[in-house]
């Protein structure tokens, strides 16, 4: 055995610069500190082997007897890799048929690092090789790349995740895939220098590209002949536009399509035919969709998840948890190239035809046990599954011949008429329904369900004028059809709603009561809920004392069903009709426990609600500021939700009065700034402001930074302001004088520049003082 050669090795020099991926170094190289074996996985195109080089190269002086890159890419058979690895040693082996025992010797007692590059399709030889080099030396260590893991005993797995991509904290022109892509662009065309404004379009395009690294910058090299903006437009045919890469480059990542085929080669049939069948699906599926619509014709239901297994394995798919439920996804440029797949089997017709009749299932499903134990998992389940809902009403309401599926379809997606979760928002629901409506004006029982449902999307936007129409269409079609006791129920509950918002209190109570009725006969308790919640705001705009009736029975009801989510609005219920009768503290206290407990992402006018009376409450406390911010929330978490306070009469009449006090009692700029204030917080930081949560980071950017730091104490006095406190409840809390609170909050608004409290309240719950 010859003598150690310091800095030994193969490993080539970079041409281009490396970027980003500092974390996945990190990890990479602690996995490389544990175990002697460390594979890299990931699709084609996502960067593995260039990962392995930057490691290998940073980890180059711990192993005195180099650092040893075996590129097996080429290689056909896998009775040849011995050799190949021997040859890449730089060994005498001519001669030598088996190559294997001086290989062995070769390596044993030395400390060094062989890369084998790109093994899936010589696994099982490498697999066999590595297990074998690793047994006769203790001090060698193996860092491969491969698509699919080598299932060698002490194996360490390190997927290779895409590039970062912008988020709420890395800017489009600070992420790794951005940075890529203006990198390699201005090789090719030296004029182009990131900016704030093309960084969008860039981003834009490795968004689309999934931060898939060979994608990105086979996208740049274009910038050649064409703009960013000519790319992004091409994306849609990417294969033929990704099409000409470095001619140094191997074969198979010279071309976008060339780096697919080669993952594609190396399948089996039924991998490939449940790979192309698993492109209908769209962001993300669950084992039960793919066996549900993906079996049949070639592969049977019990193979669906061994094959799913098999393509998780190769790289082909990624998977997460998500709850009690594994997701499976496919990268859009692997889910394109399926899709060709698919086209060309003549199978696609058929396989979007059972795509929309699994999610018509779900959207069923959920709408029937919406009102019930399985309330949020439903909330969560149609919220992953929101492209799968968007692509089946894609393809049903574009299909000849359908107009009832798609209007039964695009109706059942309602789940319950506050949460819209199957649309999105009220104003995707209203398009859906408005298109599948217009396919088809016959009467019917699904005619007048959707009629209902827009019209009560209408009423929730605020848009009582389309409500109304929507209203009249279901009167003149159950006057022409005859007594239907469901269109009836709707038909009322819908009149109720918009004389609800219209404010007219009187006719609203008269209507909804009927309606209860008709709910409670009919065994429909999830609208009979919903009714008891509207006939509660009904008379507590009369100062009715049925209000607490209401409310009582609206509980009693979620909590008889387990209902959690409507149970969150059955406590702001309570709450408003424990404000109509004057007892503010404990309807706060009670609207904040709703408030808490709401899932936020799918809720977001049950959180405006909260928000609102939240806002009028902090006025009866004497918390002019803290309702002026409260109520500037209030009308941004509106605006989220896609509804307008304007239109919403039941909400209306105590809005103008609470400012109306407001803006008597506080100086008009100190007003406006606690509005703005509260219109710039974050949904989750207006709920954390409305929950008195001075803890919770990453509140608004202050309206003015602060000159100069403040004191212990004075951080302390902001953290109270922003919870809303007076300066007499300050000094009681801090056991100072009101005087010396007065000082301490005149002093912060000196410091800060400041002219009001909302703007300390902002900035101390942006920078957490004390």
């Amino acid at each position: 055995m010859g003598g150690h050669v310091r800095g030994a090795g193969t490993l080539p020099a970079q041409t281009t610069r490396f970027i980003g991926r500092r974390r996945e170094l990190s990890q990479a190289r602690t996995l490389l500190s544990r175990g002697r074996l460390v594979t890299l996985t990931g699709p084609g195109g996502i960067g593995k082997t260039r990962l392995a080089l930057q490691l290998a190269a940073d980890v180059r002086r711990s192993f005195p007897d180099g650092v040893w890159l075996v590129e097996l890419a080429a290689l056909q058979d896998g009775q040849e890799l011995a050799q190949t690895v021997a040859v890449r040693l730089r060994l005498g082996i001519e001669g030598i048929s088996d190559p294997l025992p001086r290989l062995v010797e070769h390596v044993a007692g030395r400390r060094m690092l062989l890369v084998l590059d790109n093994c899936e399709h010589v696994l099982d030889a490498s697999a066999a090789l590595v297990a074998t080099l690793l047994a006769a030396s203790p001090e060698l260590q193996v860092l491969s790349t491969s698509r699919q893991a080598l299932t060698v005993s002490g194996e360490h797995i390190f997927p290779v995740p895409p590039m970062t991509l912008s988020s709420s904290a890395v800017p489009a022109e600070q992420s790794e895939a951005v940075t890529l892509f203006a990198d390699r662009a201005g090789a090719v065309r030296p004029d182009y220098a990131l900016t704030s404004e093309n960084a969008a379009v860039a981003e834009d395009i490795c968004r689309r590209l999934d931060g898939v690294p060979l994608a990105i910058e086979l996208a740049a090299a274009q910038m050649r002949a064409l703009s960013a903006p000519q790319i992004l437009m091409r994306l849609d045919d990417r294969f033929r536009l990704l099409s000409v890469g470095p001619r140094s480059a191997l074969p198979r990542q010279r071309t976008l399509r060339a780096a697919i085929d080669w993952s594609y080669d190396l399948c089996t049939h039924e991998e490939r035919l449940l790979w192309a069948r698993l492109s209908v699906l769209s962001g993300g599926f669950d084992l039960e969709a793919a066996e549900q619509i993906c079996s049949g014709d070639g592969i049977d239901q019990h193979d669906v998840l061994g094959l799913i297994t098999s393509l998780v394995d190769k790289s082909v798919l990624t998977c997460a948890e998500h709850g009690t439920r594994m997701r499976y996804g496919l990268l859009d440029t692997l889910r394109q190239y399926g899709r060709e797949q698919l086209a060309a089997s003549g199978e696609e017709h058929t396989l979007r035809e059972r795509h929309r009749d699994y999610y018509r299932r779900v959207a069923e499903q959920a709408e029937n046990e919406w009102f019930g134990p399985d309330q949020m998992a439903w909330f969560t389940r149609l919220h992953i599954e929101h492209s799968n809902l968007h692509a089946a009403l894609t393809f049903t309401v574009n299909e000849p011949g359908h107009a009832q599926v798609a209007i039964g379809l695009a109706a059942s997606l309602w789940s319950h008429p506050l949460g819209f979760l199957g649309f999105g928002s009220f104003n995707e629901g209203r398009r859906w329904l408005d298109r599948a409506l217009a396919l088809d004006d016959e009467p019917s029982a699904l005619r007048a369900k959707a009629l209902f449902v827009d019209g009560l999307l209408a009423v929730f936007q605020g848009d009582i004028r389309s409500a109304r129409a929507r209203l009249q269409e279901c009167q003149a079609m159950a006057a022409a059809g005859g007594e239907h006791p469901d269109l009836s129920r709707a038909t009322v509950t819908l009149a109720g709603l918009v004389a609800l918002f219209q404010a007219d209190f009187p006719r609203a109570i008269v209507m909804l009561d009927e309606a209860f009725t008709r709910h409670e006969a009919a065994g429909d308790a999830g609208s009979a809920a919903i009714t008891a919640c509207m006939l509660t705001s009904a008379c507590v705009n009369l100062d009715d004392p049925a209000a607490t009736l209401h409310a009582e029975r609206f509980l009693a009801l979620c909590e008889a069903h387990g209902a959690a989510w409507s149970s969150t609005h059955a406590q702001w219920a309570m709450g408003l009709d424990l404000y109509r009768r004057g007892l503010h503290q404990q309807a706060a206290t009670l609207v904040q426990g709703g408030l808490r407990d709401k899932p936020l992402p799918y809720d977001q006018c049950g959180v405006a609600q909260c928000l609102e009376v939240l806002g009028w409450c902090a006025v009866a406390a004497g918390r002019d500021e803290r309702a002026a911010m409260l109520m500037g929330a209030a009308d941004a978490a509106w605006q989220v939700a896609g509804s307008m306070l304007t239109g919403l009469g039941h909400l209306q009449t105590g809005h103008q009065r609470v400012e109306a006090h407001l803006r008597k009692e506080m100086d008009a700029a100190v007003f406006a700034a606690a509005t703005q204030a509260g219109r710039a917080l974050t949904l989750e930081q207006a709920v954390a402001y409305a929950l008195q949560d001075a803890s919770v980071a990453d509140a608004p950017p202050p309206v003015q930074e602060a000159s100069s730091p403040l004191t212990r104490r004075e951080g302390q006095v902001a953290d109270l302001v922003a919870e809303g406190m007076t300066n007499k409840e300050i000094a009681a809390r801090l056991t100072i004088s009101r005087r010396t609170a007065e000082g301490h909050v005149d002093h912060i608004l000196t410091k800060m520049g400041f002219t009001s409290r909302a703007q300390i309240a902002a900035w101390a719950t942006r920078n957490q003082t004390s």
